[in-house]
């Protein structure tokens, strides 16, 4: 028997059995870092419950799949997984199955529908919940548990065990949830209203991370610039570029991070506390989208390219050495060559060093997926093409520049190619190759020797 504190009910605890004990489990995570995220959590809880993790999904006594639904393939990939979990569980009928994230939040009880053999779905804000859920599906069998529109700050849980996968670096969630209306994002639908933590709940976080070892954080939204807006502090909203500037502060943290900013959003006060903060990353991930003005009005992002290119040169004015990295798509619905070639346009002025481009994916429920002008597949990917041309040209290019800087980098372990050579990462966010080998975690002062299209190569700076 052990005492096992009931979340859903925080400062309760009922004494229960450890009934996973030798238990094992496989988490498989689809989608953003909020999903990963939220998959350590799930790991985390699990293992508090006795369980242990396995490789693979036919080892395991539970398969959890953590689910994403932003693109379009997303549901067909999710049940065809689902597929070949049946086969397992046709042959082992006690191996328990549960699937979570933003296509069990959509889909809901459809899963169950085409999937008979799920035992436990739950949703995006549920998943503190994963344990009592296994319970109530083995006692009762399946269950499907969503969350409701009535969730606020207080419904939040903090401080759940995790699991991660590097013992250095740490995610730590700052809002839940969107309020945004970008007419191709699903995350409003799927993930809720937006809800900010506490401030006092995420530095205490942060300290508890630190005290563990861990030496960098990357805070998480889905639009960190808005966090605080819906907490009232007596009196007071507390501001993104406050919580920044206090999670740079805690002492053992040596790099922060954050994903993702709204450019409609992102004021001065932010790249100065990044530029104030030693320990916060000249770093930003600054989604663009679209170039073209009449594209970005049809999408609701709320700014013009003027606008978004205006506010990268004042971050780059306010941060040195910033490096930016951005979000395109190609292919939105009534796009041009003339919309097109606008994009091209402004990713030429704005020289990003790198780009996450994807072409136009329609998903059901959001606005652009009724949209009547969809651009034909080969207009897209010829497009597509060449903006991934260019790009990385862009990209070699400011790779190049980094040749002959001493960088401090951060060790992330062995390449996956040679064991004998670090992967090291700068604060720019690059990659660093090094020949030797280091605890990961370590710091380094590396000179960088060469750049190649999507890494740099380092040795140590005598």
């Amino acid at each position: 028997m052990s005492e096992v504190t009931m979340l859903g009910m925080p400062g309760v605890k009922e004494v229960r059995p450890r009934t996973r004990e030798g238990r094992t489990y496989f988490v498989r995570t689809f989608g953003c870092q909020m999903n990963e995220h939220d998959s350590e959590r799930i790991a985390g809880l699990l293992e508090s419950d006795g369980m242990s993790p396995v490789g693979t999904a036919e080892e395991a006594d539970l398969v959890v799949l953590n689910t994403c639904t932003i693109r379009e393939n997303a549901d067909t990939k999710l049940y065809g997984y689902l597929g070949s979990l049946k086969r397992l569980k046709d042959d082992r009928p006690d191996l328990r199955i549960a699937v979570g994230g933003c296509s069990a939040q959509k889909e809901r009880d459809i899963i169950q529908e085409r999937a008979g053999w799920v035992d436990v779905v739950f949703g995006t804000h549920n998943v503190h919940r994963v344990v009592d859920l296994l319970d109530h599906a083995e006692e009762w069998g399946p269950i499907t548990e969503i969350w409701d529109e009535t969730k606020t700050v207080d419904d939040i849980p903090s401080g759940l065990p995790v699991h991660r996968e590097s013992d250095h670096s740490a995610w730590v969630t700052i809002t839940i949830g969107c309020n945004n209306s970008c007419t191709f994002c699903i995350v409003p639908i799927v993930r809720g209203a937006e809800i900010s933590r506490r401030p006092g709940d995420v530095i205490r976080e942060v300290e508890r991370l630190a005290e563990s070892g861990v030496k960098e954080i990357t805070l998480l939204g889905q639009n960190v610039n808005s966090y605080g807006r819906d907490l009232d502090l007596n009196g007071r909203k507390p501001l993104f570029a406050d919580l920044l500037r206090r999670v740079g502060a805690v002492e053992g943290i040596e790099r922060v991070r954050y994903t993702s900013p709204h450019p409609k959003d992102f004021r001065e006060d932010v790249a100065f506390a990044m530029a104030e903060t030693p320990s916060v990353c000249e770093q930003i991930h600054f989604p663009l989208q679209s170039g073209s003005d009449r594209i970005l009005a049809r999408m609701h992002r709320g700014y013009t390219a003027e606008r978004f290119l205006r506010k990268l040169e004042m971050m780059r004015s306010i941060v040195p050495g910033l490096n930016a990295s951005t979000d395109v798509i190609v292919g939105f619905p009534g796009e041009t060559e003339e919309d097109f070639q606008k994009t091209l346009d402004v990713m030429a002025q704005a020289r990003f060093d790198n780009a996450f481009m994807f072409q136009f994916s329609p998903r059901p429920g959001t606005p652009a997926a009724d949209y009547p002008d969809h651009v034909d597949p080969d207009v897209v990917q010829e497009r597509f093409d060449r903006l991934v041309a260019q790009q990385n040209r862009i990209t070699f290019e400011r790779n190049q520049e980094e040749v002959g800087t001493i960088q401090r980098v951060m060790v992330e372990g062995p390449s996956k190619r040679d064991a004998k050579i670090a992967t090291t990462r700068t604060r720019g966010n690059k990659i660093v190759h090094i020949p030797g080998t280091w605890d990961a975690g370590t710091f380094l002062e590396a000179r960088i020797v060469e750049a190649a299209p999507h890494y740099l190569r380092g040795e140590l700076a005598s």
